[in-house]
């Protein structure tokens, strides 16, 4: 099955070259590409693509607002450079479902494309620590009890969303916990509705909030 791809971009060089990388695989085609946010938008509406990969910062409307827009509608993966942390903590907030760095090599790009429109997420290495580290640390949880809504959450799901604060992917934890991937994708979808997050990366932070370890996932309950 052939991945439609959206480039948002607002350099014609970065764009071209993102071109030519996705085209390169077999199972990906990029249907359109979009200087910025509004016509990402606009062109995400009219073109239906699996994944949008979305540059943050764009003149007129930004990639956050413009990835607000479309989480309803289609996946994002935010392209960034990463010198100002602020976008990508909003980016995130937004419901983009991964982040790489723009020196991503091809290989890793185009992993990720696939991962993402299989409904995984993807974080870059070099992106995760500093990105969930620094989320956490502006966002504390509350010093008594567990978040709304965690007590919903059966024992499977809370083994799952310890694996997603792990930086397990999908399949990963399908392996790790012995499911088939579209019961893992089901779990996954659940911990996301139960604890009202718009996405995995919001799922990752909170794992790690709670300090949730993948052989204990729940440490609210120990004395």
């Amino acid at each position: 099955m052939t991945t439609k791809v959206l480039i948002a971009d607002d350099h014609g060089a970065v764009r071209a070259g993102l071109v030519l990388v996705l085209s390169a695989a077999p199972d990906i085609e990029v249907v359109g590409e979009a200087g910025n946010g509004e016509e990402a938008v606009a062109l995400a509406h009219r073109l239906r693509p699996d994944v949008v990969l979305m540059d943050i910062r764009m003149p007129g409307t930004d990639g956050i607002a413009a990835t607000r827009q479309l989480v309803a509608l289609t996946d994002v993966l935010i392209l960034t450079t990463f010198d100002l942390d602020e976008y990508v903590y909003g980016a995130l907030r937004a419901g983009a479902a991964g982040f790489l760095l723009k020196d991503t090599d091809a290989d890793k790009l185009i992993e990720a494309v696939r991962l993402i429109a299989d409904g995984d997420g993807m974080i870059a290495p070099e992106v995760t620590r500093r990105v969930i580290t620094a989320f956490a640390e502006q966002h504390p949880p509350p010093a008594l009890g567990a978040p709304v809504g965690l007590d919903k959450l059966t024992t499977r799901e809370r083994e799952v969303l310890a694996h997603i604060g792990a930086g397990l992917s999908n399949r990963e934890i399908a392996r790790v916990l012995g499911m088939a991937s579209t019961t893992t994708k089901t779990h996954v979808s659940r911990v996301l509705t139960k604890l009202n997050l718009r996405s995995r990366v919001e799922a990752a932070v909170l794992a790690r909030e709670l300090r949730l370890r993948t052989d204990q996932p729940e440490p609210w309950n120990r004395a």
